[in-house]
């Protein structure tokens, strides 16, 4: 029965890489065992099986299969390799808030307008010939640069590995919470807040009924698709508002509003005053 834990980082901060590299083990070899390393480790198989240990658990990684370990958790080899194995270890690190959560546990973790939770399966299987596995190739030979820019082409690389991880478990790995369907909508209506997006939209694009997306957005966001909409054209509108000398009308259309009287009116009822007298009040 597959691993259905998921692991949930709440960004930002954005984890950040430590070491990446690629390595095989001879038929008899044994993963070697640490105890508390301090960093999260992710283990993809590319040839072989590579048995691990962590806390109660034991997995057998298998060829296209990624794991995810903890960093506070012993890790021990859990037997010889039977044949030549070939993987990649990728060590990393993260200063922010992270917790473990199994299936049908919802996390506490929540993204909001500003701020993203990445959510990785405990094991991600079936990633060979997909953008995930070229994307472990891609952070090993950035990893093994030298050049003066290598610092940033790896993190770059890191970050766009666990793009492709997370893309990974959406796809089908482990069973969407409410919070993750409801994230999932906010992430795609936070890409269009420029276009009309009705729920039909967000029922198509995200493969839901539109009145279960509804029902995770107002119990992880406590509003429902449509609001949470109008809040971050809002938001957008305020920081338009502060940083540019566009008129009102361009602040609305660029904001994702047709019609700038109705952009004013939501604007004041939302702000307690008129976008002009924001904008005044808030710069020189």
């Amino acid at each position: 029965m597959p691993d259905t834990r998921l692991l949930t980082f709440r960004c930002p901060p954005l984890p950040f890489l430590v070491e990446a590299r690629r390595a095989s083990y001879e038929a008899g070899e044994e993963h070697p065992s640490r105890t508390e390393l301090g960093m999260f480790e992710l283990i993809h198989v590319r040839r072989g099986a590579l048995s691990v240990t962590e806390g109660d658990s034991t997995w057998t990684v298998e060829p296209g299969q990624v794991l995810l370990l903890r960093p506070d958790r012993p890790r021990l080899g859990a037997g010889a390799c039977t044949g030549e194995t070939e993987f990649d270890w990728v060590h990393f690190q993260f200063q922010g808030e992270w917790e473990e959560t199994a299936e049908g546990d919802e996390s506490t973790l929540v993204g909001d307008h500003y701020t993203h939770t990445v959510r990785l399966p405990k094991l991600i299987a079936g990633i060979s010939g997909q953008p995930a596995a070229a994307a472990f190739a891609v952070l090993n030979e950035a990893a093994a640069s030298a050049d003066q820019g290598a610092f940033w082409a790896r993190q770059q690389s890191f970050l766009d590995l666990l793009r492709q991880l997370e893309a990974a478990g959406r796809a089908g790995v482990y069973r969407a919470s409410a919070s993750a369907v409801a994230e999932q909508a906010a992430a795609y209506m936070k890409e269009n807040y420029r276009e009309s997006v009705a729920n039909a939209d967000l029922a198509s694009a995200l493969g839901y009924h539109a009145v279960y997306i509804a029902r995770c957005m107002v119990e992880t966001f406590g509003c429902t698709p449509q609001q949470y909409l109008l809040y971050y054209r809002l938001d957008r509108a305020k920081l338009l508002l502060l940083t540019t000398d566009w008129p009102i009308a361009r602040v609305a259309e660029e904001s994702g509003f047709r019609q700038t009287p109705h952009f004013s009116r939501l604007f004041a009822a939302h702000a307690g005053i008129p976008p002009h007298r924001f904008r005044k009040r808030f710069t020189p």
